[in-house]
């Protein structure tokens, strides 16, 4: 699979290795620190699925450019109106030559770690356990690294979302620490009177994010419209 890269941080290197080391191919790099390729250009055409980690501030316009030039995207930067971009892609966009979901296919996900997509699935399934049973208090708590340009994380964002869908009436606070070099560690919290009920993540390294970013371009190379990372682990 040919591979282009949007973004060539600590996470863009990783993904680089992670690829190369699974036999695909990196055609084409866009940052503008290492780089002067761009989009509108052949090599960035050639590649089967771009992997997008960029900026907040960023991002949107890189998928949209990515989707433009016919070119799947895998998509892990967060901050940034994501849910917009999908119902706009849903309904059909003249700007991007989208007809319903027949525009290259896009994966976004707040955390591509397997672990932590595993995470969201037991969270969510106790939320609901939870639904009809008083007294218990949610609260979440997210670790990251001081470089970390949004807070609360995205990946705690689609905790406590989770969380709202069962459970409309609770309130789920989050605490955000930043501090060191952490990959990044995921608390949910469930306290009663009684007792406290804990789920946890907790990434030694930015490998795992890398890998499941890898696993959800092979997954998504031939395939439109937009899809989620619980496709791609069939959770």
């Amino acid at each position: 699979m040919k591979i282009a890269l949007i973004g060539y941080g600590k996470m863009g290197r990783m993904i680089e290795s992670v690829a190369k080391n699974r036999g695909h191919e990196i055609v084409c790099v866009i940052d503008p620190v290492v780089s002067a390729q761009v989009m509108d250009s052949d090599a960035f055409r050639s590649a089967d699925v771009a992997i997008e980690f960029s900026r907040p501030d960023a991002a949107e316009r890189n998928v949209r450019e990515a989707i433009a030039q016919g070119v799947a995207v895998v998509s892990g930067t967060t901050g940034w109106n994501v849910e917009a971009l999908r119902e706009e892609l849903a309904a059909g966009s003249n700007q991007l030559s989208a007809i319903s979901n027949q525009h290259p296919g896009v994966i976004w996900s707040s955390n591509y770690s397997v672990g932590v997509n595993i995470l969201f699935a037991v969270n969510r399934y106790l939320a609901q356990l939870l639904q009809h049973t008083g007294g218990y208090k949610p609260s979440i708590t997210e670790v990251h690294h001081v470089h970390k340009l949004d807070a609360p994380s995205g990946t705690a964002v689609t905790l406590r979302e989770a969380i709202s869908d069962q459970q409309s009436a609770v309130s789920c606070p989050i605490e955000s620490i930043r501090e060191g070099e952490v990959p990044g560690i995921h608390e949910v919290k469930w306290e009663s009177e009684a007792d406290i009920l804990t789920l946890k993540h907790e990434a030694k390294s930015r490998q795992g994010f890398a890998l499941g970013a890898v696993l959800a371009a092979e997954w998504l190379c031939g395939k439109t419209g937009w899809h989620h990372m619980a496709e791609v682990l069939d959770l």
